[in-house]
């Protein structure tokens, strides 16, 4: 269950005023002589690939990392740019990431990397960079239910599986075609409202992710600190049992004298109320249904249980990914669609404390060097390595995201230096799926600053997305006025990001 509580505050470290003055100052001045949103000249011809990723797991960095100590080092900047880490060559010629990601440069000619995505908000705008909402005001990024929020890409992706399978309820093949992991969105930091990003929007709650819940222990502890607040207690990004888990909650075990053929009894008496309920025309009913169709459904799959089972694993796939969180949720990530899960999202959050997860506004090289980078190398080329090998990579799109980037320019004057929010250039990464191989896409200039080739919108990837995954981002949804509206307005194809 997803639970609002509070009202909206800071977006971190009381960075509300300094991030509003800069998203002001980009409206005005825009992002290059082009502005922030001006057409950037796509690949002739129509595009190719539609439909050919059967899946698709969303790697989410929430906090946003730096595109200089990912996947655009500036070794020739100013010291005071480049920063404490080198850069290291890759598996594609002439490609250079940072020295902290040793084994994803192994694994580089299997990818396509973006180098210019650019918009106009530097904030923590995750509701911007996973809807078509072509703005989303500041308040309702700390506001998961205000009306004017646009629904989520894996909340489309299962609405339009739906429709298309004849099934206006959702398609359902024993495994939810939208999940969410470790856990709910923004539902384990202390102090603070959940963000907006993962939800139903405009197409309701009943199309919400089935989010999961971890069952485990951290190995390593971390010192966390938010204005006056001090958080020390076992980081689980950092590393967990091999014991730990995740699950779906209530709904992933019968408990105690529940069996299926009781459940079956009570469903199908609720199911004469609700017929009572309905024939008098209420709709609220809509999405309590589904959520209660959803509940039965997994209590009745095995796939999904086994999915689920992470003993069913080598150690060393396990190890592969790395006993992290992270790494465990995107292991987890593997199994289910290859089960059969359509949309599958794996969080980066914050944990403990709001301003944490890859929001590195102090503490940076630390942090980078010793959690954040580790963490990701192993991960992402583990779980990029184990698709392929599988056969899996060309039928299962990878992503990589985040709200934005972070500052050119190094906050020295904070403890482990720091980087504030960018926006106007930062990094993704696609694989698989129908993503071609080893290119990169757009260039920055000579301190990741702008985009000075190919400048990329968040709403281009998101196209992207939909496209290979059969659907056509122009459809129209209808919103809660009844104004159709397309999938992703004012964006295109990435055609030359495909292979």
């Amino acid at each position: 269950m997803i639970r609002v509580l509070g009202s909206p505050k800071r977006l971190c470290d009381g960075l509300t005023r300094r991030d509003l003055l800069h998203v002001g100052s980009l409206g005005l001045l825009g992002l290059g002589a082009g502005g922030a949103f001006s057409p950037v000249a796509r690949a002739g011809g129509s595009p190719s690939g539609f439909g050919r990723a059967k899946s698709c797991i969303l790697l989410f960095l929430y906090g946003s990392p730096s595109q200089i100590e990912t996947f655009d080092p500036k070794p020739d900047a100013p010291r005071e740019v480049r920063g404490e880490l080198g850069c290291i060559a890759t598996s594609v010629p002439g490609l250079n990431v940072c020295e902290g990601l040793p084994n994803l440069a192994a694994v580089m000619d299997k990818v396509t990397v973006i180098r210019s995505v650019s918009h106009a908000y530097p904030v923590h705008g995750v509701a911007y960079a996973t809807t078509g909402n072509p703005a989303v005001p500041l308040a309702a990024e700390l506001s998961p239910r205000d009306p004017l929020h646009w629904p989520f890409i894996g909340s489309v992706v299962d609405y339009v599986d739906g429709r298309r399978d004849g099934t206006p309820g959702g398609a359902f093949p024993g495994v939810p075609g939208n999940m969410v992991l470790p856990w709910a969105f923004s539902s384990r930091r202390v102090g603070e409202v959940p963000r907006a990003g993962p939800y139903g929007g405009f197409l309701g709650q009943a199309y919400d992710p089935v989010s999961t819940e971890f069952v485990g222990e951290g190995t390593r502890k971390a010192t966390k600190t938010l204005l006056q607040q001090t958080w020390n207690d076992l980081e689980p990004y950092r590393g967990i049992t091999p014991e730990s888990r995740f699950r779906l909650g209530a709904v992933s075990e019968l408990g105690p004298g529940l069996t299926l053929d009781r459940l079956d009894r009570r469903r199908t008496l609720l199911q004469q109320i609700e017929a009572f309920r309905k024939a008098e025309g209420d709709a609220k009913t809509a999405s309590v249904d589904r959520h209660r169709e959803t509940a039965h459904r997994l209590l009745a799959s095995d796939r999904l249980r086994q999915a689920f089972d992470l003993d069913r694993e080598p150690r060393e796939t396990r190890d592969l990914y790395g006993m992290t969180l992270f790494g465990q949720a995107a292991l987890t990530a593997r199994r289910l669609v290859e089960a059969g899960g359509r949309f599958v999202t794996v969080f980066w959050d914050e944990y403990g404390l709001a301003g944490t997860g890859w929001d590195t506004h102090w503490d940076h090289f630390p942090r980078m060097k010793d959690e954040l980078l580790p963490g990701l190398d192993r991960t992402l080329s583990g779980l990029v390595m184990d698709l392929d090998r599988r056969g899996l990579l060309d039928e299962t799109l990878v992503v990589v995201l985040s709200e934005h980037g972070r500052t050119p320019r190094i906050q020295s004057n904070v403890p482990g230096g720091g980087r504030d929010h960018w926006s106007r250039c930062y990094s993704a990464v696609m694989a698989g799926g129908g993503i071609a191989r080893g290119r990169v896409i757009g260039k920055s200039d000579r301190i990741a600053s702008d985009p000075v080739e190919r400048r990329v919108s968040p709403k281009d990837i998101l196209a992207t997305i939909y496209h290979l995954l059969g659907i056509d981002h122009g459809r129209s949804l209808t919103d809660r006025q009844g104004r159709p509206l397309a999938i992703v307005p004012d964006a295109e194809v990435l055609t030359d990001a495909i292979g």
